[in-house]
C-alpha cells in the first residue's frame, strides 16, 4: 500500500460529515459508529463460528415460526447492546423479536430516532459457510423527544426513511450506508480494526447482466412474474443474454446488483401469497439505499415499494428491485400484463 495514501475511516467520515453540516446535532453519526462496532463484534465470530460452537440451531424458533440459528442470537444481542448503550436512539425493532424494545433511560428517550434491523440476513447459509449480511433502517421518531417510543415511530413508509444499510459478512467485510444525500461503502481493514471507506458514492449501473429469482419456485409464481423471468431468459440472436445467479442472501444478492447492476425478485409464490421477505427489516431499507443510488424499486406493478404504509412489524411483501433501465422493462412488462 501506498503510505502516502490517504484512508479515511467511518468515525473519520462521519465527522467529517458533520463539519459539513454544522446544525447537525451527530446523533445520525452515533448511530453509525455504533452500528459499525456490533457489525465488528459479529464479524469475529462469524468468522470464527465453525470452532465457536456459534453454529447450528438454537433450539427455538422465532415470530415468523423459522428456526433460529445460534449465530442469529449472538447477532440481535450484539446490535440490540450496541444500540442500547449508544444513546443516539430511543428504541429498536429486530426481526427476531416479536415486539419493538423501547431504551427507557434519559440520554436514549432524548434522542430522535429508531432502528429497524435485520440482525442476521441469509442464516440459512450460515451452515455452509456462504455470505450472509445484517440490514439495518433508521427512522426520525413521530413521537415527542423526552417521552418513550411508540409503535408508530417503526410504522412509516419507507421514504420516510433518514438513512439505511447492510453489512456483508463475505470474502471481505463491508458496511454500505445511504443517507438521502449519497451512498458510501467502507470494507473492513482487519489489520487496523476499522471500516474505511473504498467505495465512495456508489451509484448502481443502469443495466446490468444478471438476474437473480429462485427458479425452484417458477411454477408458483402468477403470470406476469413468469412473463418477466422468460425475457430475461430469451436467448435470441436479436435479444440480450442474461445471466441467472442465486445465493439465497438478499444482502449478497443486492451488494452484487449494487456493484455489477442487475435485477433481484423475491414474488409472492405458494403460501406466501403476500410475500416472504419483510417490509420494514429487508425491503424498505434496501430500496431506499438501491434508489439512492440511482436505481429502482416496485412492490407490485406501478407501486413504488417506498410508498407502502406498513400495517405491521413483521409484514411480508413481495420486491421487484435493481438497475433502473431493466426495472423499466420490468414495469413495462408488468403493465402489459394487466
Amino acid at each position: 500500500m501506498n503510505s502516502k495514501q490517504s484512508v479515511m475511516t467511518l468515525d473519520e467520515f462521519t465527522i467529517q460529515e458533520l463539519r459539513n453540516f454544522p446544525g447537525a446535532t451527530g446523533q445520525l453519526s452515533g448511530l453509525l459508529r455504533g452500528i459499525g462496532l456490533a457489525a465488528k463484534r459479529v464479524n469475529v465470530a462469524v468468522n470464527k463460528a465453525g470452532i465457536a460452537d456459534i453454529l447450528g440451531e438454537a433450539g427455538r424458533t422465532n415470530v415468523q415460526g423459522e428456526s433460529v440459528k445460534k449465530l442469529d442470537e449472538f447477532a440481535n444481542g450484539q446490535f440490540i447492546d450496541a444500540l442500547r448503550t449508544s444513546i443516539y436512539c430511543c428504541g429498536m425493532a429486530s426481526e427476531e423479536n416479536e415486539d419493538f424494545i423501547p431504551f427507557l433511560d434519559e440520554h436514549s428517550m432524548q434522542s430522535k430516532y429508531v432502528v429497524l434491523i435485520d440482525p442476521l440476513d441469509g442464516s440459512g447459509n450460515i451452515d455452509v459457510n456462504i455470505s450472509i449480511g445484517t440490514i439495518f433502517s433508521v427512522y426520525r421518531r413521530i413521537t415527542p423527544e423526552g417521552t418513550p417510543c411508540k409503535l408508530e415511530d417503526f410504522l412509516q413508509p419507507g421514504s420516510a426513511q433518514i438513512a439505511a444499510g447492510y453489512i456483508i459478512y463475505g470474502s471481505s467485510t463491508m458496511l454500505v450506508y445511504a443517507t438521502r444525500r449519497s451512498v458510501q461503502g467502507f470494507t473492513l481493514d482487519p489489520a487496523i480494526g476499522e471500516f474505511c471507506l473504498s467505495h465512495p458514492n456508489l451509484k448502481c449501473p443502469e443495466a446490468g447482466d444478471i438476474f437473480s429469482v429462485n427458479m425452484g419456485y417458477y411454477h408458483l409464481y402468477e403470470a406476469p412474474v413468469r412473463q418477466v423471468i422468460d425475457s430475461f431468459m430469451a436467448k435470441t440472436a436479436q435479444e440480450k443474454v442474461y445471466r441467472h445467479r442465486a445465493v439465497g442472501c438478499m444482502v449478497a444478492e443486492i451488494h452484487r446488483t449494487l456493484i455489477q447492476g442487475g435485477v433481484f425478485l423475491y414474488p409472492a409464490f405458494g403460501q406466501y401469497h403476500h410475500g416472504r421477505l419483510r417490509l420494514c427489516y429487508e425491503c424498505n431499507p434496501m430500496s431506499f439505499l438501491v434508489e439512492k443510488a440511482g436505481g429502482m424499486s416496485l412492490s407490485a406493478p406501478g407501486q413504488r415499494l417506498l410508498d407502502v404504509q406498513p400495517a405491521k412489524l413483521h409484514q411480508r411483501i413481495p420486491i421487484f428491485i435493481g438497475s433502473r433501465t431493466m426495472m423499466e422493462g420490468v414495469h413495462h412488462l408488468f403493465s402489459e400484463a394487466q
